[in-house]
């Protein structure tokens, strides 16, 4: 009984600051008072708000770009990722374990070490601020984990069933195609989710690498707006704002936790 009394304190007290994000973002921008601030509006405007938000930051634009950059991204690491597990653990890749370092030690520096030569070489390449390049860095940021989780998953596939494609004439292409990639769908989808969240959450990058309203990603164009709310956007509109892009995040957890879970647990033995 107390430790369940515990628990509802400790729920209770996590869900404070959403408590206070609902509220806030809901009531009329003009009748925002922070001494009542836990009390709930009687107006609702929260889609009023969001609407000014996409209007005064021109959130929409930087929307669509970390959609684009949150979802193809991924897609692509988690496919560098597979190939390279596969080439080490099944292909048996000569000198395997130096290429799997290779390839996860660029985890082990600050992303603060990477901004400088990233600027420079972006700059000097003609990707700073371009879409392209934003594409191009996520999905070199996410190789490495995705490497991991699934050279640990195909240590434990029987390796009798690559031989048993080879000897039907499965190319090795095919073989990690039509049996390896698809063993490895729940893997493979918990490192995604993990990766979109990552991408959709940035900000260093997108602050350091893009300038324009049509290639930042949309925490550097809420990080501009939250600025601005102690220079005359009112908080609720910041509010709605942070609340709007919080909402795939959310959503796609909620949905995929189940599938997110058992992902994990296969790729950690």
């Amino acid at each position: 009984m107390i430790r369940r009394i515990v628990l509802v304190v400790l729920g209770l007290v996590w869900l404070g600051p959403t408590y206070l994000l609902l509220v806030n973002a809901s009531r009329p921008a003009e009748s925002y008072d922070p001494a009542s601030a836990w009390v709930p509006s009687v107006d609702f405007a929260l889609f009023d708000n969001i609407s000014a938000a996409l209007e005064k930051a021109n959130l929409a634009e930087s929307l669509a770009s970390t959609a684009l950059y949150s979802l193809v991204s991924p897609l692509l690491g988690v496919l560098v990722g597979a190939l390279a597990g596969y080439a080490i653990v099944v292909l048996r890749l000569r000198y395997g374990f130096l290429w799997f370092m290779l390839i996860f030690g660029g985890t082990i520096f600050p992303s603060q070490m990477l901004l400088v030569p990233l600027f420079i070489g972006y700059s000097e390449a003609g990707l700073y601020d371009d879409r392209l390049g934003m594409l191009l860095l996520y999905t070199a940021i996410n190789v490495p984990l995705a490497a991991f989780v699934l050279r640990n998953f195909y240590s434990g596939v029987a390796f009798s069933i690559f031989e048993a494609a080879r000897m039907d004439g499965a190319s090795t292409f095919r073989i990690f195609w039509t049996v390896y990639l698809p063993l490895s769908t729940s893997a493979l989808a918990a490192v995604y989710i993990l990766e979109f969240t990552f991408i959709w959450n940035d900000l260093i990058f997108g602050l350091v690498l893009t300038q324009t309203e049509s290639v930042r990603p949309v925490m550097v164009a809420l990080n501009g707006m939250i600025t601005d709310v102690y220079a005359g956007t009112p908080a609720p509109v910041g509010l709605a704002a942070g609340l709007l892009v919080s909402l795939p995040t959310v959503v796609l957890f909620l949905a995929t936790q189940r599938l997110f879970a058992r992902g994990l647990s296969l790729g950690s033995v």
